[in-house]
């Protein structure tokens, strides 16, 4: 008869405390890897333009970064509006075809109407996607007292997305996902940060995240290595990609080189808040005529007919006048 020794309280206690040595290192090198591993090969600024203030729409201020002579297209994103505007001022009734609008409100509100009949207002902090696919015609005027201040970017669509039916994804301040830690706030409009995923689809794969940094922050932010991204800054100012690397403020746009994230330092006495955008480029020919971008000049003409005759999608630009057109008698 084989009797099997039991072991002791003793040695149950030393395997015990081993267990939870081992896990206390596991947890710590986790730890250590989420705070200072996420960003390999952090990416530089390759080039850095200051958007100066220009007239816009009918009385609106903008401040283009993207868009410009020195800048007219870093795929997939076609322009980029940090913008400023004071009643009577606005957007009156235009057109769009071929991309999408992404409207980030930063003060005071927009009201939209389009001619599929929708209308909507959007106030600080809310966000408007806008796919304009194959035809739409808007209008974004005013809807509070003072000077209303946005950013707005247009991202590019693919050929095969083009001449899809228009679409809108309209989220509120308080329904944009949030995450905060060691002093890092972010806003994840589009994408993934710090944990939190975006519940906005976006049919070019994009990440667009509203940072902002503490004094002595510091921050990692993975990036995709095959898309292209770009930081603008909101307020205050910062250090980008390298701890050497001169600080960067208010109303800058850098383009960022290769590379798998992002890091930045707020080394001010101030906060900083900056946007952070990267999409995976498209890789297609671009034809742009205004508020038309097409992959063809025989494109851009088709949609030229189309719009003019209110044909192939543009069927309801004939009778429709936006109420604040009609109102202000644009």
């Amino acid at each position: 008869m084989h009797i099997t020794r039991p072991v002791s309280h003793i040695c149950c206690g030393k395997i015990l405390s081993v267990l939870r040595k081992f896990a206390l290192i596991q947890k710590k090198e986790m730890t250590q890897k989420e705070n200072f591993g996420v960003v390999q090969q952090p990416r530089l600024a390759v080039r850095k333009f200051l958007a100066r203030p220009q007239h816009e729409g009918v009385g609106a201020i903008v401040r283009r970064s993207i868009g410009r002579f020195e800048l007219r297209y870093f795929d997939p994103f076609l322009v980029l509006d940090e913008f400023s505007v004071t009643a009577p001022a606005g957007f009156p009734d235009h057109p769009h075809r071929g991309f999408e609008t992404v409207t980030y409100m930063l003060q005071g509100a927009v009201t939209h109407e389009d001619f599929e009949g929708h209308k909507g207002t959007i106030g600080p902090g809310d966000l408007q996607w806008m796919t304009a696919g194959r035809g739409i015609v808007h209008s974004e005027m005013p809807a509070a007292q003072g000077t209303q201040k946005g950013l707005q970017l247009w991202i590019n669509l693919s050929s095969k997305h083009k001449m899809i039916e228009p679409k809108y994804q309209e989220i509120s301040s308080k329904d944009i996902a949030e995450a905060a830690k060691e002093g890092i706030k972010v806003r994840v409009i589009a994408g993934e940060s710090l944990g939190t995923t975006s519940p906005v689809y976006t049919r070019t794969p994009t990440m667009y995240l509203d940072f902002t940094l503490k004094p002595s922050a510091h921050l990692q932010q993975p990036i995709p290595s095959s898309w292209n991204a770009f930081v603008y800054v909101l307020e205050g100012e910062g250090v980008f990609g390298s701890t050497k690397s001169s600080a960067v403020s208010a109303h800058h746009l850098l383009l960022l080189g290769s590379g798998d994230g992002l890091e930045a330092w707020n080394k001010s006495s101030k906060p900083l808040r900056f946007i952070l955008v990267g999409g995976e480029p498209l890789g297609e020919p671009l034809v742009q005529f205004g508020p038309f971008v097409m992959n063809t000049q025989e494109e851009i003409d088709q949609t030229i007919d189309d719009f003019e005759n209110c044909v192939n999608g543009f069927e309801k630009a004939r009778h429709w006048r936006s109420e604040a057109a009609v109102s202000l008698d644009f």
